[in-house]
């Protein structure tokens, strides 16, 4: 039996703008040296085999209303039905959103038996395709399909799931990048090499998450003055923690605790939205809570998980992150702790009578090296095929 196996090099995770390689190896089968009826002159013979990376979008029809379909997509559902055919989308859910073009690997492949042969696909991400994600309302799944046909034989594919991650904005600043080239050049200079997009990625990463401006929050209610937020930054990397402090000695209302959650919310563009007051999808990860009953200072450690999904829009749907913040305060004043020759003495009130107010504070989630978020996703990078 035949095998195809595939390999990506450099594992299951790409950024949007890098060149996915796959290393696709096809082997025949070695000859029984128990069967002396077999002949080394017989050969596999394969017709061909192709690759193509393809994104596929599914969502929940309640919610959210698909735009029309393009000529594009009506021409892949016509093809679906041939069995020689090299159609990657077939019996896959939603609809296609990104499609590269197929790329032939071999035609008329043969094989001894016990032979084997290497072939390597190319293919660029878009800066401006959109990321994996799974989300309440709809999902982006990518995958790579190798096809490939014996004679005589209906086509098998082969699928091998990836993970992309988009750093938005990442296609006007490499339009931008790029433009310097229209210049006059001086043939007796070194032409510089231009950055790839991944370059490009990763310094606009490093300079929006390592820049640091103090902002300070006063939170309030009603009767006055609750605690004051410290935070040095908004825009975090995944893996990164979220750094802050509390500080509670000009607090006019006591607060008794707090929680903070790392809430995401998933926005249906309007001319998509199957009810007009229809509203965010909130979804909750990571929370610290603590009680700060008389404490003076207090800080926030909030870890971001490697598996989110960072920052992105695109003509569906936008994805915002933010701090969601809960404050339980106290209506009646509380007797603070009396402070004797040795000791401090304080008992807690049976009861008290309390309110709760919230406040959300946006940030900006980016993305970080793929290598990093391989650590916490689980996908195999070779897959193998019978033919």
């Amino acid at each position: 039996m035949v095998e195809v196996e595939a390999q990506v090099v450099g594992g299951g995770v790409h950024l949007a703008g890098d060149t996915v390689q796959v290393c696709v190896t096809v082997t025949a089968p070695a000859l029984d040296p128990a069967l002396t009826a077999q002949s080394s002159d017989v050969c596999e013979v394969l017709a061909w085999g192709s690759a193509q990376i393809h994104c596929q979008c599914s969502v929940n029809e309640s919610r959210v209303r698909l735009p029309p379909s393009s000529p594009k997509q009506a021409e892949e559902r016509a093809v679906t039905n041939a069995d020689t055919s090299f159609a990657p989308c077939r019996g896959e859910r939603g609809h296609v959103v990104l499609s590269t073009k197929p790329k032939i690997l071999f035609c008329d492949l043969q094989l001894l038996p016990g032979e084997s042969r290497s072939f390597v696909y190319k293919e660029t991400l878009p800066c401006d395709a959109p990321p994996t994600y799974r989300g309440q309302l709809l999902k982006y799944a990518y995958k790579i399909t190798i096809g490939t046909q014996r004679l005589g034989a209906p086509t098998k594919l082969l699928r091998i799931p990836i993970r992309v991650i988009v750093l938005q904005g990442l296609s006007e600043a490499c339009v931008y990048s790029e433009s310097g080239e229209l210049a006059p050049s001086n043939p007796f200079l070194h032409t510089p090499q231009r950055d790839t997009p991944r370059h490009t990625a990763f310094q606009i990463i490093q300079n929006a998450s390592t820049r640091k401006n103090l902002n300070q929050y006063n939170i309030t209610n009603t009767r006055g003055k609750v605690v004051r937020f410290c935070i040095y930054k908004t825009s975090f990397r995944l893996g990164e923690d979220i750094v802050a402090t509390f500080d509670f000695t000009e607090a006019e209302v006591p607060c008794v605790q707090y929680s903070v959650t790392l809430q995401s919310e998933e926005i249906i563009a309007e001319s998509c939205r199957q009810r007009v007051n229809q509203k965010p999808m909130l979804v909750a990860y990571s929370k610290s809570h603590e009680v700060c009953l008389n404490l003076s200072h207090t800080h926030l450690l909030l870890p971001i998980p490697l598996h989110l999904t960072p920052t992105f829009t695109t003509d569906l749907v936008s994805l915002q992150w933010h701090l969601h913040f809960e404050f339980v305060t106290s209506i009646a004043k509380i007797d603070e702790p009396r402070e004797g020759e040795d000791q401090v003495e304080w008992r807690a009130p049976s009861s008290l009578d309390i309110e709760t107010m919230v406040w959300d504070l946006p940030i900006t989630i980016l993305p970080t090296t793929p290598s990093q978020v391989a650590q916490a996703v689980c996908m195999p990078a070779q897959h193998v095929l019978p033919l």
